[in-house]
Order: structure tokens, then sequence, then C-alpha cells
């Protein structure tokens, strides 16, 4: 069986994925490891559409396989990437967040650069998170409310 976390950038997907399977896939690194550089890198030198491209690529070979997969968060940005999810047989769990949490966490996170972070203002954030909430909602087979829970108790709600 697999398992798809979808969400916000912020929303706490790799940290659920690393919590739910120590064997987890972070689609991420895997198109780092496959585009040979940082994906902030990637982004100033081939732009949104050439990664989204990358990225669809990756997602369908993953929908393939076993386990929990982190994905990016901007997964659902894509027709083709909503079809690829809607259409495996996996189980799509919405780390669900307000957008003032997920901003902090963001802002909070030295480690992990996010592109879309650096490159626009927090009101085109929001703008952002708002497009893309409805279309987490819509291929979600289970959506989990993050706000003010620890990873461990969004752990053991996905689980129940």
């Amino acid at each position: 069986m697999t398992t798809f976390l979808i969400g916000f950038m912020g929303s706490g997907k790799t940290t659920i994925a690393q919590l739910l399977a120590t064997d987890f896939v972070d689609m991420d690194q895997v198109i780092v490891n496959r585009i040979g550089m940082p994906i902030s890198t990637f982004f100033e030198m081939s732009g949104e559409v050439a990664f989204r491209e990358i990225e669809s690529q990756v997602l369908e070979e993953l929908s393939k396989s076993d386990g929990v997969i982190a994905t990016g968060g901007g997964v659902v940005t894509s027709d083709d990437n909503r079809r690829i999810l809607s259409e495996s047989e996996a189980e799509i769990i919405y780390l669900k967040s307000d957008f003032d949490t997920l901003y902090q966490q963001i802002s909070d996170d030295t480690t992990n650069v996010r592109p879309l972070f650096v490159d626009k203002s927090r009101e085109e954030l929001q703008v952002l998170f708002e497009t893309r909430a409805p279309l987490y909602e819509a291929i979600a087979t289970q959506v989990i409310k993050t706000s003010g829970k620890t990873p461990k108790e969004i752990v053991k709600e996905i689980r129940r």
C-alpha cells in the first residue's frame, strides 16, 4: 500500500513521513538526486515549469511503489499530478494547517530553503496557499488538521 502525504510547504510532510516509516521516500530528495543540484538552484536556472515536469515523472514512478511518500507542496498544481494521485490506489493524506502557522514554520526553518518562499511576499504566499488548499482537499482520501498538534499526535491520528 502506498501513502502519499500532501500539503502546503511547512506542513510537516517529511517529518510525519519519517515517523510513519523508517524507509519513507521524500519526493524532493529523489528530485534533488535526479537533477544533481538543490531544487532552489534548479528553479533559478531552469524555472518552475521545468521543475514541475521532473516532479511529474518522479510522481508517476513513485505511484507504482509501496510505502510512505512525502510529496512537495506544489505537487497538486499540475493536472497530470492530480490525475496520477487520484488514479493511484494510494491513501492520500492532506496535512492541513492554517496559513499563519505554516508561514511561521517556514520562516523558522533555516535548513530547508524553499524557492517560492524566498521569491514571494507573505501576501503572495497566502494567495498561493488559498489557491492550493481546494486542490489538496479534492484529492485527499484523509484530511488531518495539524494546527496545534505535535508530530506524534498527528501520526497517532493517521494510524487510527
